[in-house]
């Protein structure tokens, strides 16, 4: 966990970090392959990934094996995935304007968090080499197995904030939580939070606006749409 300064806010903004603020698709679409031949599996493009991607990740799995990896198959899968996916992360950037949102929404005296199902001791250091760790008051990562749901993360992530040294006047129904895949709208869900769904990550449109949740093609319009839920 990294802290920042506490801030008494309207909307509390929870964002994803693979697929919205960084922008690694791309990255996660390699290194899927990767895993992939590990199970001589044909690669992928990056529109069947959007169509098909599902969470849990041995689901996902599932759909282009016809079956569920074996436990060894899913721990090869995954080492290989992870392998090659930090070596494809250094190249890749912040989302267009990522920057921006995040310093004009605190300059604005308004609070955000992190919360990434990418695993927490590799997350921290990644975030501050992208010089934005100061914008958020906390920011987390997975803790545990990787493959899972963002739902039982999301309720530990909103007790620290509701809790001592996390944000004044907390309240789950204040959150806009700001992602690109069906899991962060179910994880928003589970804790009484709000979501707003952007495209330019791990789903396809069409797939996303099955949530029931705004679906917005870039993160400025999700900031802004956020903006409209203020309390």
């Amino acid at each position: 966990m990294t802290s920042g300064t506490t801030r008494t806010t309207r909307t509390h903004l929870v964002w994803d970090w693979n697929g919205t603020l960084l922008d690694d698709t791309h990255a996660v679409i390699q290194a899927t392959n990767a895993a992939f031949a590990e199970v001589e599996v044909a690669p992928i493009t990056l529109e069947q990934y959007r169509e098909i991607y599902t969470i849990p990740i041995p689901r996902f799995y599932e759909r282009f094996l016809g079956r569920l990896p074996t436990e060894a198959e899913w721990e090869r899968m995954d080492g290989v995935f992870h392998r090659y996916y930090t070596e494809q992360r250094v190249a890749c950037g912040l989302t267009a304007g990522a920057e921006e949102l995040l310093h004009e929404w605190q300059r604005a005296g308004r609070s955000q968090s992190l919360l990434s199902m990418y695993g927490h001791e590799q997350l921290v250091p990644v975030v501050r080499g992208y010089g934005i760790e100061p914008r958020f008051v906390r920011v987390e990562g997975r803790t545990g197995p990787s493959g899972g749901s963002k739902a039982l993360h999301m309720e530990r992530h909103f007790a620290a904030l509701a809790g001592a040294g996390g944000v004044d006047g907390f309240s789950p129904e204040n959150v806009v939580v700001i992602g690109d895949a069906l899991d962060d709208a179910v994880a928003a869900a589970h804790v009484g939070a709000r979501a707003v769904l952007y495209t330019g990550g791990s789903h396809s449109r069409s797939s996303l606006e099955g949530a029931g949740v705004p679906v917005v093609d870039s993160l400025g319009e999700a900031v802004a749409l956020a903006e409209t839920f203020s309390a």
